[in-house]
């Protein structure tokens, strides 16, 4: 098929941007080679009389593809999976001299190479990944096909065109938007980027039409059912506008990477005339308050209808039409809540909270700010643009933070991303990992200009994210799929028994600690050295500390152990006071105190200083001091 304009700039030809799905380029009923000759009636050649697409409800077209709840007249199908098509012609089909295909087009400027023209072969046996057309019935004047797609074919709503070969050219059946087909993603396809393998969980996140939104304080929780409509009559054509109105590029709609990042910024009007105005400001006197909304279905054919932002949303209302948006195209998702949720103004992965002298928080300097509670979307993809092992469920945010590549959206970033601290994959892994992982820096602002951190609370922010449960309306826990576990300590009880027999001369306990995760199979380890608090012997004296006096000292040791201590030697000696002298104790009982007694006379003036000592089979290291002023004689 060749491009609409002939212009050509350095051997490429120059074709607009096709980034309407509503925008139409009627393909020519007649493609002609030359002059048909005098006498020759193309109406004699393999002509088509009608087309039948088996769309209604209960026809095996919506129900094997589970779009029969759409409320649209249309087929409705899912890429990468076969569907039926039955095309009447004039005559009998011949397959050895009629030549026909099916063909699909999107959009304004189809091209082949961009996947906006798509002519569809008959073939004996699909392609896996390819699309195809197999004649499975050739009957009287009638043939039924079926067609496969391509598991990356784009998203959206197609014309459906019927053309013939002759001698003299093609023969092509005209424009009939009874033939319109609407093509979504299909997590029912193992080779579609959205494939999700649990059936139950395809049921929730893609196909159920009602669910629960979570908010309140984490000490309060509360939760409000929300009606998602996706498949509700008008929802469809809504969700494709809203990409239209984004001026996606219709070659990028197959990618679910590209569609829910769109999403995110078109949900929110805050820089491109989106689906919701936000406000948090209690004054909602030109729209309706965001707590009145039950829905997306509203707000959605509001927006479609008057093609301007809707008023007014916050963050339970962005996440619930965002939830609409994905589920309708066929991505599986869900709405999350997170209680204590950050958000990083300054991008340093911290919450920073400045204190005035007297302790009041300080509005200037203070940035960074913490809700009670924040809601977001997770969408369910691949993503081969990241390392193995980062695809699954992608955390997508529509209420508009912080500017992002130029436009206030967030996502998709890898929870599993965000988990590891995996910062510097896309998209915007470093926000969603602060609104759930990062610590609360409490810093004094000094009156000299100075900052100081008094404290650190590493446990306030992402306390809990929770999710609805699956097939039921209670509330999940996921806050270990953004997060290991916070400060949990596992104590280990180490008896004296067990060590004191092995006990070196220093009293060190050294912990080697290896620990297994089951999931991975990937093997921590950890050392730590610990010195034991050891016992001390305690010196006392009595009598004149003076040169040439009598001075009795007194050693005592109090066993601290539950087992006795067998053959003590207890050691005293102090410089100028007292020679060194030793002691032995056959055994000292448990808890139990011993003492032992001097005489001396000390002999040099001036500060000294007793040292004792205690060792023992199984306890050393025991030790003990006292100082001392020895006073001069006086003189006669």
């Amino acid at each position: 098929m060749s491009d609409t304009t002939s212009t050509t700039f350095g051997g490429r030809r120059a074709v607009p941007l096709n980034n309407s799905n509503a925008a139409e380029a009627n393909l020519p009923t007649e493609e002609l080679v030359g002059l048909v000759p005098r006498g020759v009636n193309l109406q004699e050649y393999l002509h088509v009389t009608s087309v039948h697409l088996f769309k209604e409800r209960w026809d095996s077209n919506k129900i094997d593809h589970h779009t029969d709840q759409y409320d649209n007249n249309n087929l409705i199908v899912r890429r990468g999976q076969s569907f039926y098509v039955q095309i009447d012609f004039n005559r009998p089909y011949n397959p050895r001299r009629d030549h026909f295909r099916v063909e699909y087009v999107i959009g304004r400027y189809p091209q082949e190479n961009k996947g906006t023209y798509i002519p569809v072969p008959i073939v004996s046996e699909f392609q896996s990944g390819k699309w195809g057309a197999k004649v499975i019935m050739n009957e009287d004047r009638s043939v039924r096909l079926s067609i496969q797609s391509s598991p990356e074919c784009i998203v959206g709503k197609f014309r459906m065109y019927v053309a013939v070969w002759t001698p003299y050219g093609i023969l092509r059946t005209p424009r009939n938007q009874e033939t319109d087909t609407y093509i979504l993603f299909n997590p029912w396809c193992e080779e579609d980027a959205v494939y999700l393998d649990d059936e139950k969980e395809r049921q929730e996140y893609v196909l159920n039409d009602i669910g629960v939104i979570f908010y309140g304080d984490f000490n309060n929780m509360k939760s409000r059912s929300w009606s998602y409509g996706q498949f509700e009559d008008g929802i469809l054509d809504a969700c494709l506008y809203v990409m239209d109105r984004a001026q996606m590029d219709l070659s990028g709609r197959g990618n679910p990477i590209k569609v829910s990042r769109v999403g995110s910024a078109m949900v929110n009007a805050k820089d491109d005339e989106g689906v919701l105005v936000g406000s948090w400001d209690n004054i909602y006197a030109y729209g309706v308050p965001p707590s009145a909304w039950t829905g997306s279905v509203d707000i959605l054919l509001e927006y479609r209808s008057s093609e301007k932002p809707v008023r007014y949303g916050q963050c339970w209302v962005f996440a619930g039409v965002f939830n609409t948006f994905l589920r309708c195209l066929g991505i599986p998702a869900r709405v999350i809540t997170n209680y204590f949720s950050a958000h990083d103004n300054d991008a340093n992965l911290q919450m920073d909270i400045f204190l005035e002298e007297d302790g009041r928080v300080s509005s200037k300097l203070t940035k960074d700010s913490v809700w009670n509670y924040h809601c977001w979307n997770e969408a369910w993809m691949t993503r081969p643009d990241l390392p193995v092992g980062f695809g699954g469920w992608q955390a997508v945010d529509s209420t508009p933070q912080e500017n992002s590549d130029g436009m206030y959206r967030c996502g998709p970033a890898s929870v599993q991303a965000v988990k590891h601290g995996h910062v510097c994959f896309q998209f915007d892994a470093p926000f969603v990992f602060a609104e759930v992982n990062s610590d609360v820096i409490y810093i004094r602002a000094k009156k000299d200009g100075t900052h100081v951190v008094e404290s650190v609370d590493t446990t306030h922010i992402g306390k809990l994210i929770v999710t609805k449960k699956v097939g039921e309306d209670g509330i999940e826990d996921i806050t270990d799929t953004y997060k290991f576990q916070e400060v949990k300590k596992e104590e280990v009880l180490v008896r004296a028994g067990e060590y004191m027999s092995q006990l070196l001369e220093q009293a060190f306990l050294h912990f080697f600690v290896t620990a297994r995760v089951n999931e991975s199979m990937d093997i921590l380890a950890k050392q730590k050295s610990v010195v034991l608090t050891i016992p001390k012997v305690i010196i006392k004296v009595r009598g004149a500390a003076m040169v040439g006096s009598d001075m009795v000292v007194t050693v005592e040791f109090t066993n601290p152990l539950d087992e006795s201590l067998q053959n003590v030697w207890m050691h005293l000696e102090g410089p100028g006071v007292i020679r060194p002298k030793r002691k032995m104790f056959r055994e000292i009982q448990p808890n139990s105190t011993v003492q032992w007694e001097e005489l001396c006379r000390p002999w040099v003036s001036g500060h000294r200083k007793l040292i004792a000592s205690m060792t023992s089979d199984s306890l050393r290291h025991v030790y003990g001091e006292l100082d001392l002023e020895i006073q001069r004689r006086p003189s006669i």
